[in-house]
């Protein structure tokens, strides 16, 4: 039942995701933080099975890590997207991750970027996003107040509006989330509800 969602702004990236762990219909912990880091300008939201959500994210970490140690360069966020794309459609031959993740990063000369991404290696460049049961409510809401212009606090306010439609309609709303941003200064935590 993950929920995880995403917005991207003239000069940030904002994700949110739930922060429950859960298998079938039992609740295992609520403090699991969905977003992982890449480095510290490239952060995963990711959704799906425990398993493949942590084995995925950490084989990618260790791939842009070594590539960065071997060429003394930083991957961008467009060739990150591309290569974890390549990654799960290599996968999906074999032994498929049941994951579904958002990219976002913000790169000097590009700014920042969002990426959709799903198990089946289907990748989108986005402006808003998102993935899970409650993303069905708030896409629609973010398609309505997403503006090329957009503010941290409205991009905030978009959050917590969506997180408010998805504890209000969803059966299986998860209780607690957390909200992100990166931008020139790094990844940071901008508030948890």
């Amino acid at each position: 039942m993950d929920y995880l969602m995403g917005i991207k702004g003239p000069d940030f990236v904002m994700v949110c995701s739930d922060t429950q762990a859960a298998h079938s219909v039992i609740s295992i912990k609520h403090d699991e933080d969905k977003i992982v880091p890449l480095d510290s300008h490239k952060m995963f939201g990711i959704a799906g099975e425990a398993g493949d959500r942590v084995n995925f994210s950490e084989f990618v970490i260790a791939n842009v890590k070594l590539y960065a140690l071997r060429n003394s360069t930083e991957l961008s966020t467009s060739s990150v997207a591309h290569f974890t794309r390549g990654e799960l459609a290599k996968a999906l031959r074999s032994s498929p991750y049941h994951c579904n993740l958002l990219l976002a990063g913000y790169d000097e000369k590009v700014g920042p970027s969002l990426y959709w991404m799903d198990y089946l290696a289907t990748l989108n460049k986005i402006n808003t996003g998102g993935t899970g049961y409650g993303a069905m409510f708030v896409l629609s809401l973010f398609d309505k107040l997403w503006h090329p212009n957009l503010t941290e606090a409205e991009a905030v306010d978009m959050m917590e509006q969506g997180i408010a439609e998805v504890k209000r309609r969803l059966v299986v709303a998860p209780p607690h989330y957390i909200i992100k941003i990166i931008d020139k200064n790094g990844i940071r935590t901008v508030k948890t509800v």
